[in-house]
């Protein structure tokens, strides 16, 4: 099994910064990929931001400038570095990752969520 344990989520003012990070532990074999999501109120999940091991990352438009995808594979950690924040950028933010198994094949994981609120 394995589990995603996201931290760092608060509320901050507009223009405020907060750094995500999302600690992945249990049987891993490798994370071909590791992400984040996030869900606003009345709105449905959408990306916004993944990395893959190879060092390509992947930004929502929404979010291109402002925040920032790193991993630290050593400790199995993706982090979002979050700059010039909006209120609109209120959400619960849910990690992700693509683990491959020992026993071969891969399976997506979800994190429980660490909500972010953008208020002044």
């Amino acid at each position: 099994q394995v589990q995603l344990v996201e931290s760092g989520g608060g509320l901050v003012h507009p223009g405020g910064s907060l750094r995500l990070s999302c600690a992945a532990s249990g049987s891993i074999f490798s994370i071909p990929t590791m992400g984040w999501y996030r869900q606003g109120p009345g709105k449905e999940r959408e990306l916004v931001a993944t990395d893959t091991s190879g060092g390509s990352a992947k930004y929502a438009d929404s979010v291109k400038g402002r925040f920032t995808i790193s991993r630290d594979n050593a400790k199995k950690t993706v982090y979002l570095q979050m700059n010039s924040l909006k209120p609109e950028d209120t959400a619960v933010y849910y990690c992700t990752a693509r683990v491959g198994s020992y026993f071969g094949g891969a399976m997506d994981y979800w994190g429980r969520g660490t909500q972010v609120t953008v208020s002044s």
